[in-house]
């Protein structure tokens, strides 16, 4: 409307009757603004908070009065702090930028170009990406999270395997008995690269340690784990490689030439030092609320799979992941659509508190 159209609207009208319609459109616009509903991003993985403050401030003091140092490309103390807390020796720990870039480093390693990688699928988009850029061959194994369908894609080529455990986007688990029978029955031609990244939200609280046990029998076995998830230091791109007795040599030489930056280890140590009562509650956050949407769901138009995780992979009968991604982003829940790892069926939620959780269910109410 112009400005001579907004004044039109008031002729003939007396002073009281314009003062009264003003005051109806000033409502109208304050209850159009209230019932807008903002969209939550339930698509991302990482966490929705931000960082413990003392974190911040290690971060900032480091950027302020250390950044004209080198690193210390070893990052020994983080390494020490690491294995007093899982109880390996330090050789047996290298530090990263992020799980990813470690995990990338051990694929270039161990599986050489025309060589196999499997991968259980669908899982985590880096994977196929790593055997790409090793010049090597990604073999997806459809439900591979099961020890025999592993063990039957098996081939003279096949180097090694990276297994997301628990898996993202499905949300499955193999339970350390399962990938000790998996080590167990492995040719000695072939490692299995383990990624932990989200090894915190499985609702055991003895896996993470579980699986670390198999080291020390398993010396193809490394296990990758991140800041990324849990602690909310996605930005800090840190993570760690373990391994078995006698992998000291490849461990090492996966961490960066020059070591993770200056910033990013005074974070991580200061994380290591405060945030253990801060992981254990948004831990247990992310139990109680991924059991009650389990329970809400049966009463909902969405079946999802069993999760270790802090997401759920969802479908709904008779829709693709594109349409339900686009009815629950109308009712304002953004999720990750499956076609990102050629799932045409699913989509995954993140379910962090309760207000992500409520708002998939309300999302989901309204979208069918």
């Amino acid at each position: 409307m112009g400005l001579r159209g907004y004044y039109r609207q008031f002729a003939g009208m007396t002073d009281e009757e314009v003062s009264e319609q003003l005051r109806e459109q000033s409502a109208q616009a304050r209850r159009k603004a209230l019932a807008k509903v903002e969209a939550i991003d339930l698509s991302l993985t990482t966490w929705h908070e931000l960082p413990h403050p003392d974190v911040v401030a290690a971060v900032t003091f480091a950027s302020r009065g250390l950044l004209n140092l080198a690193p210390d490309p070893t990052a020994e103390e983080i390494r020490h702090a690491l294995a007093r807390r899982v109880g390996l020796e330090a050789n047996r720990i290298a530090v990263g930028d992020g799980a990813a870039q470690l995990l990338s480093s051990a694929t270039r390693a161990l599986v050489k170009p025309g060589e196999e990688l499997l991968i259980p699928w669908p899982s985590y988009g880096l994977y196929p990406l790593m055997a790409q850029r090793a010049g090597a061959q990604a073999v997806p194994v459809p439900q591979g999270h099961d020890v025999e369908r592993l063990l039957s894609a098996v081939t003279p080529r096949t180097r090694a395997i990276v297994l997301c455990n628990p898996n993202d986007p499905t949300g499955g688990y193999m339970p350390p008995s399962q990938l000790r029978a998996l080590l167990d029955a492995l040719p000695e031609h072939v490692s299995l690269l383990l990624d932990e990244a989200l090894i915190d939200y499985v609702s055991d609280e003895r896996a993470a340690a579980a699986s670390l046990a198999l080291l020390d029998a398993h010396p193809r076995l490394l296990v990758f784990r991140t800041f990324s998830k849990i602690y909310g230091l996605a930005g800090l791109r840190c993570g760690y490689v373990l391994g078995g007795p006698g992998a000291e040599q490849l461990v090492a030489q996966l961490a960066p030439e020059l070591g993770v930056g200056v910033p990013s280890q005074a974070g991580v140590l200061e994380a290591l030092r405060v945030c253990d009562a801060q992981v254990a509650s948004r831990r247990a956050t992310v139990l109680a609320e991924r059991a009650r949407m389990a329970e809400l769901l049966h009463d909902a138009p969405l079946d999802a799979a069993p999760s270790e995780t802090n997401f759920l992979w969802l479908r709904a009968p008779g829709l693709s992941s594109s349409e339900l991604t686009a009815r629950l982003r109308r009712g304002g829940a953004i999720v990750m659509s499956g076609t990102a790892v050629g799932d045409d069926e699913h989509v995954r939620a993140t379910i962090q508190a309760p207000i992500h959780a409520d708002r998939l269910l309300e999302a989901a109410r309204t979208a069918f």
